[in-house]
């Protein structure tokens, strides 16, 4: 998150920035009129851009509903834009989590799926939700590229995964190899 920040919204505030400067050297009504309408413009991109990161942080679906119906909704867009077939199973798990449990499995969940939609060329994937005694799992897998896990240590997000799950003392693990897709899987312990 810290990252998409710094990068996107980051970048966009230093536009705006420099925009604001085109205002103040534009010779004629008319070309501060365009400059002024630029900036308008790119204050919106800016301010759309920080609600989807925000939506993203915790999406309302995961605070109306819980984390199943918030992973299928991520799950049924995914299927939409992407056409990859992706199975969603969430056994019996009903029962609303605790807030930073329910958010950091969407998180990782959504994440790992983002990644795989950028850089596995994956034809299916499977996510699955299973309530544990004393826990919750989640794992996302793939048939597509793969990666050599100990090259790329902390490639594909998984560094933001890895932070993630610390913080509510999870555990993360993940099995790829190159040609033999990717599976990651995290467990959060339940009070």
């Amino acid at each position: 998150m810290a990252r998409e920040l710094h990068d996107e919204t980051g970048q966009a505030l230093s536009s705006v920035i420099l925009g604001l400067k085109q205002v103040e050297d534009a010779r004629g009504e008319e070309a501060r009129t365009a400059a002024i309408v630029a900036v308008r413009a790119l204050v919106l991109e800016t301010l759309n851009g920080v609600r989807s990161l925000a939506v993203e942080l915790r999406p309302k679906a995961l605070d109306d509903f819980g984390l199943v119906p918030a992973i299928e909704r991520l799950v049924s867009g995914i299927r939409e834009r992407s056409g990859i077939a992706v199975d969603f199973e969430a056994g019996r798990l009903t029962e609303r989590l605790p807030s930073e449990a329910e958010t950091a499995l969407y998180r990782i969940v959504q994440e790992a799926l983002t990644n795989i939609l950028k850089h596995a060329d994956a034809r299916r994937i499977s996510v699955s939700l299973a309530r544990r005694p004393g826990s919750v799992t989640a794992v996302v897998e793939d048939d597509g590229r793969g990666f050599d896990p100990e090259q790329r240590v902390e490639g594909h997000g998984l560094l933001g995964m890895r932070e993630r799950i610390a913080l509510v003392g999870g555990r993360l693990t993940v099995e790829a190899r190159p040609g033999a897709g990717t599976t990651i899987a995290v467990e959060v312990p339940l009070p």
